[in-house]
């Protein structure tokens, strides 16, 4: 029978209603106590990583989950399943997409509703999670199982706030479904993103949006507390306000690395437009094109960029060899 490691770090899945809100109060084994179906799929052993709402964690606790994958791919597990708060699972899943290398896949899981709820959904996104975990078709990578789908970190988001079925992959799709039959695959499942020699960033990267008459003065601030790195959240195809496109390239001017992604739910950023602020004008002041990295993930990747690598090109060329990355000049 396959062995699956369930780490566990809070979040919905775990939490139950108290005084000042809901908060996690069920431990990693509560959780698969609750699911006895759970011995038909696997043998299962816990471990718990922290205790956490998902909107807590750190940068530290993200590195020591990966630290705790090692581990159990050490151990000479099949899978490792990580139940986590959904605010931002998505992020936990693409950071170790890209920072471990353990030959079994991570499938990430949760859940919309407390444990105390009525119609609590952690249970079976468990048991979905702990199936495709098992499955010997799954040999890497990061996913995130929920609401019957699986969607490789590369690409997942969290589309709905609150309603079950959470998540959703923009342009690439789920790459698997669970049924009652088993789990079927929609492509072949590995890795979709490029590792990064990294672990745990220690450069600070601040995102910051544009809209209609944003002005300057955030990148400002960010620029004179000593930030390392930019990701510019643009409209569009990767267009922002004349102002903040000029403070843009006195930013890199500085030396400080800008990656520009668009806030669109899908789609890339593309280099058309001219004029004060326009993406043919960002990247001929030395941009770097997230493609279609949605800001939050284009951040964690620069900062673990400037992390592993010492020069401005090796960073630029981090972003230029992600997988499935959509540019067009």
């Amino acid at each position: 029978m396959p062995h699956v490691r369930v780490l566990s770090t809070g979040g919905t899945i775990a939490s139950t209603a108290g005084p000042q809100g809901a908060t996690p109060s069920k431990a990693g084994d509560d959780l698969v106590a609750a699911v006895p179906e759970l011995e038909a799929v696997a043998t299962v052993d816990v471990e718990s990583v922290c205790d956490q709402l998902s909107f807590h964690l750190s940068f530290s606790d993200i590195a020591s989950l990966a630290a705790a994958v090692d581990r159990a791919a050490d151990d000479g597990v099949d899978g490792v399943v990580v139940t986590h708060g959904t605010d931002t699972m998505e992020e936990s899943a693409y950071y170790l997409d890209l920072v471990v290398d353990a030959p079994v896949p991570i499938v990430f899981t949760g859940a919309q509703r407390p444990a105390d709820a009525p119609s609590a959904d952690g249970p079976a996104n468990l048991l979905q999670a702990v199936r495709v975990a098992a499955d010997d078709r799954f040999t890497d990578g990061a996913y995130v199982a929920f609401g019957d789908l699986v969607h490789a970190a590369r690409w997942v988001t969290k589309a709905r706030a609150g309603r079950p079925e959470g998540y959703a992959s923009p342009d690439a799709g789920p790459v698997a479904e669970v049924t009652a039959d088993g789990v079927a695959l929609r492509r072949e499942p590995h890795s979709e993103s490029v590792s990064l020699p990294a672990v745990e960033t220690t450069a600070r990267v601040e995102i910051l949006p544009s809209g209609l008459a944003v002005d300057d003065r955030q990148l400002e601030r960010a620029v004179a507390d000593g930030v390392d790195g930019l990701v510019l959240a643009a409209s569009g195809i990767g267009n922002t306000t004349p102002e903040l496109g000029d403070a843009v390239a006195d930013a890199i001017d500085a030396g400080i690395p800008v990656v520009v992604a668009t806030r669109c739910y899908d789609g890339a950023v593309s280099a058309r437009y001219g004029g004060p602020g326009g993406s043919r004008t960002l990247r001929d002041h030395g941009t770097i094109p997230a493609g279609d990295l949605p800001p939050w993930k284009a951040r964690i990747k620069l900062g673990l960029a400037l992390s592993a690598y010492e020069t401005l090109e090796d960073v630029r060329q981090a972003f230029e060899r992600q997988r499935g990355v959509v540019t067009t000049d």
